[in-house]
């Protein structure tokens, strides 16, 4: 069997046509703000930490994210940082303020978060209003990449503000890079065709298991010159352990995609290698992919992480998942 040359976590690529470079493997920081369960604050500067002794170089981050939490977690472990040591992104459309009187703040899977409100808005007063909010949380002077967040129910405002705020932003200075990130990929995939972006991060939509982005998204990125992002390349947790009950996508997985996961680990197993170190490398097999995004919670998640995405993978897996039927492309 011919091995691949190995991924490098530290490896670093550009996104689109912009200065801006991130790392092959990248840490996602919702966990950090205790996305289903609480994280110590202790244990979310360990979590950064070891994303830099094992060369993880680029972090991103949103408001949605704990309320705010996970950025104010994660300004405090970069802070002894060099800031030309690492790459930030974080999002836009979502406003942070205050509870009112009476008022609770709507979890939506985060737990323990502070006492704040999250609100829609892409308007461009907003836009600048929320990455002013982030870099105060982060205690930042600047961040690399800005990201529309999840507008899914708000596409005209993108159209009609949200993109042209965000250009007018890079063309400042203000950020190196602009794009959007979404758990779909129709509508992103319809921004990089109207829009000059330079990234575009896509949950879920390019795993081993769901690889709808490649009829849409992958191609027309590849055109346009925009650099993709992977994020949920273990579809929430199937690809990581495919065991009855684990879930897909956030939800409990149907007997048709634990059958087909466990085919997958089966088939993994027999050329000695892991399915999550499958999951996390086959993104990268599209050239137009710059990075693959992993949450994690504590530090051996970022060390098993690393090691998975660096375990060296022979070409002939990748042929016999596509022989059996299991890969779309």
């Amino acid at each position: 069997m011919s091995d691949n040359p190995p991924l490098s976590v530290s490896a670093r690529r550009p996104l689109g046509r912009s200065a801006v470079t991130v790392t092959a493997l990248s840490l996602g920081t919702a966990p950090l703000g205790n996305l289903f369960a609480a994280v110590p604050d202790e244990h979310a500067a360990d979590v950064v930490d070891a994303a830099f002794d094992v060369g993880i170089g680029y972090f991103d981050t949103a408001p949605h994210y704990g309320v705010g939490l996970a950025e104010e977690r994660l300004g405090r472990a970069l802070a002894r940082r060099d800031r030309g040591s690492f790459t930030l992104s974080t999002k836009v459309g979502r406003l942070l303020r205050p509870l009112r009187d009476g008022e609770r703040t709507d979890a939506e899977g985060f737990v323990d978060t502070p006492p704040r409100a999250r609100e829609w808005d892409f308007s461009a007063a907003a836009i600048r209003s929320c990455l002013e909010a982030s870099l105060d949380r982060l205690g930042m002077d600047r961040i690399d990449i800005a990201l529309l967040h999840d507008p899914d129910e708000h596409e005209r405002e993108v159209y009609e503000v949200g993109y042209a705020t965000l250009a007018q932003l890079r063309e400042e200075g203000v950020v190196g890079a602009i794009g959007a990130g979404m758990n779909q990929s129709a509508m992103l995939t319809r921004f990089v065709r109207d829009f000059d972006l330079d990234v575009v991060l896509c949950a879920g939509r390019y795993s081993l298991l769901d690889q709808s982005a490649l009829a849409d998204l992958l191609p027309e990125c590849e055109r346009r010159g925009t650099s993709v992002v992977i994020g949920g390349v273990y579809n929430s947790g199937l690809l990581a352990n495919p065991k009855p009950g684990a879930t897909f996508d956030y939800a409990p997985a149907d007997a048709a995609a634990l059958k087909r996961a466990q085919a997958m680990a089966e088939l993994c197993d027999g050329f000695g290698v892991p399915l999550k170190a499958a999951a996390v490398q086959f993104p990268l097999r599209q050239p137009v992919v710059a990075s693959v995004l992993v949450g994690c919670r504590n530090e051996a998640e970022v060390r098993e992480n690393a090691a998975a995405f660096e375990q060296p993978i022979p070409e002939e897996l990748w042929t016999a998942l596509a022989a059996c039927g299991l890969l779309a492309g």
